[in-house]
Order: C-alpha cells, then structure tokens, then sequence
C-alpha cells in the first residue's frame, strides 16, 4: 500500500512540474494555444444625464 502511496504522489509532483513547465514554455512553442481571441466589439451606448 505504501508503494502506491509513493507513487502516486510521484506522479502528483511531476504532473505539477510538467504543469509549470507548460505554462512557463508553452508559449513559445505553441503561441496560438495561449494568445487571446481578438475581435471588434462595438455596442451602441445611451448616455441619459441625471440632474
């Protein structure tokens, strides 16, 4: 039971450093998956002055 126990929290501890590896590298391999949806939003707005 305790080898389980140690391997999952091995497998834990390394998902987590793959995790900040991805986040740290990952945008400079893979650009398109981490840069924001661009496109034009236009709303039209009412301005009513309240005296």
């Amino acid at each position: 039971m305790w080898r389980l126990i140690k391997l999952l929290f091995w497998l834990v501890l390394l998902a987590a450093i793959c995790l900040v590896a991805y986040a740290y590298v990952g945008p400079v391999f893979f650009p398109d998956d981490f840069a924001a949806p661009e496109r034009q939003v236009t709303e039209p707005v009412t301005l009513t002055p309240t005296d």
